[in-house]
């Protein structure tokens, strides 16, 4: 028997490979399903099942298309309505794989046909759990996603929630290996630990939400306390995982079209695609298109672009580095953005060669902001999460989330300059390139943010409750 977790970091999300004597399940796999059909021919093996946990909100799964390649049966768990061909397993119905079994156990709460998949080994051992969103380490999978589909609260899912803990997986053996859908960074969860594997005995010490002694109530106010609002694209994501999608090779051939600088402009005026400069921070300070927005690569990409780009039907045009040109369309399908015209060929340089328009982002070390701070200390606004900001932040500081910042814009001066910073200089940026894309050119970014402010002198407030602020 062979487990592997394969973990996508920019979704902080963990697909699942099966192996028993030639036979494969394929838990949550990815849009992109090549290297699941590569890694189970080089084995000899054929995939005989792909298994989901639920209709994901944060990703665009790849069950239909490993289906049709494949072959393979798509299962769901009990009260799953999905409007393509798939088996709806039964509450501990069992799946052989090879010389090991699958069972099916039904634990909604997280929605309502959320399903975690017990593996028995070769000797009928309880070996280990995928528990998808019912089940996180450090947490468990927020009640509030599906409760619009539902027509349930996420107090009366938080419920369902409770029952499915304690009566379906908490009376598992401790020395059940624990497989959650995601980690730390997953907009799924609250409390998530750094780690994506873990024993359940340790879950059982460690999770807040399986205390021995909790009560039902008890939970559902943990629960369903300081949960932030979930992305814009999470329906959307659902409704694809649910209705379908056209395959990941689609996309990639209809957005892998290099168009020169003035094609670029003409497209751009014309279809009125947003510009989405993928580079580096610091290069796209240095120079970028006017109004384009900058979502880098290397951060978490994908949920950026789901939380700060509404319609994932809008049209995307891409600033990218040379040679990356299909990672980005890639994980921009991940999420379901699937309408991606082309990309700029040759690169932001080529733009610069043609003599065109450019734009750029005042961006200075946090020493420099000392001297600023002292002179207008009101003038500082954090792009970090509420929970950030309440651990520690600068005085007098203002916070104004990136999810949110379209809704505080009034709150940024119009004309006097002003200083943005995030944690480390991701999202500050990207904070930079909206705020210069809705006109107001009067910022300066900090650069390393938080990370690189806390080691100055600038008078710095540790944690504020709430309801004090």
């Amino acid at each position: 028997m062979k487990v592997e977790q394969i973990y996508t970091g920019c979704l902080a999300q963990g697909t699942y490979y099966i192996e028993s004597n030639g036979e494969v399940a394929v838990i949550d796999p990815l849009r992109e399903v090549t290297p699941y059909i590569e890694k189970a021919t080089k084995n000899g093996a054929k995939i005989k099942y792909i298994l989901e946990t639920h209709f994901h909100a944060d990703f665009v799964s790849g069950h239909i298309t490993l289906s049709q390649k494949t072959g393979a049966p798509i299962v769901f768990g009990p009260n799953a309505n999905p409007q393509f061909e798939a088996h709806i397993a039964k509450d501990n119905e069992e799946f052989k794989l090879g010389n090991v079994v699958i069972r099916a156990i039904h634990t909604p709460g997280h929605t309502m046909e959320s399903t975690t998949y017990l593996l028995l080994d070769e000797d009928g051992k309880e070996y280990a759990i995928f528990t998808g969103d019912t089940l996180f380490l450090g947490d468990v999978g927020r009640p509030d996603l599906a409760q619009k589909t539902n027509e349930l609260t996420s107090e009366e899912l938080a419920r369902y929630l409770y029952d499915s803990l304690r009566n379906k997986i908490m009376i598992l053996p401790d020395d059940v290996i624990v497989y959650p859908a995601h980690g730390a960074g997953s907009a799924c969860g609250k409390n998530m630990m750094k780690e994506t594997v873990d024993l359940l005995g340790n879950q059982k010490k460690v999770n807040y939400a399986l205390r021995s002694d909790m009560t039902k109530e008890e939970f559902v106010n943990e629960v369903t306390d300081g949960l932030e609002a979930p992305p814009g694209y999470f329906p959307l994501n659902v409704r694809l995982n649910k209705e379908g999608y056209k395959p990941v090779q689609n996309v990639l051939d209809e957005g892998l079209k290099a168009l020169s600088a003035n094609d670029f402009e003409v497209i751009a005026n014309e279809t009125n695609a947003i510009m989405l400069d993928v580079r580096k921070p610091e290069d796209f300070a240095k120079g970028h298109i006017p109004n384009s927005v900058f979502i880098g690569l290397d951060g978490s990409f994908a949920p950026w672009v789901g939380e700060m780009i509404v319609d994932i039907q809008h049209p995307i045009l891409l600033v990218v580095p040379q040679g990356r040109e299909q990672e980005a369309i890639t994980r921009l399908s991940r999420v379901g953005f699937d309408n991606t015209l082309g990309y700029l060929d040759g690169g932001f340089e080529s733009w610069k060669k043609e003599g065109k328009e450019m734009d750029t982002v005042i961006s200075i070390p946090a020493e420099s902001l000392e001297i600023a701070y002292h002179e207008n200390a009101n003038a500082i606004f954090d792009v970090r999460k509420q929970t950030e900001y309440l651990s520690e932040h600068i005085k007098k500081a203002h916070n104004t989330p990136l999810a949110e910042i379209n809704d505080h814009l009034a709150e940024f001066p119009k004309e006097e300059l002003f200083y943005v910073h995030c944690a480390g200089g991701y999202r500050s940026m990207i904070a930079a390139s909206i705020l210069k894309s809705r006109g107001y050119h009067n910022l300066i970014d900090i650069q390393k943010g938080y990370k690189a402010i806390s080691k100055t002198s600038i008078p710095k407030t540790d944690y504020v409750c709430p309801s004090t602020i």
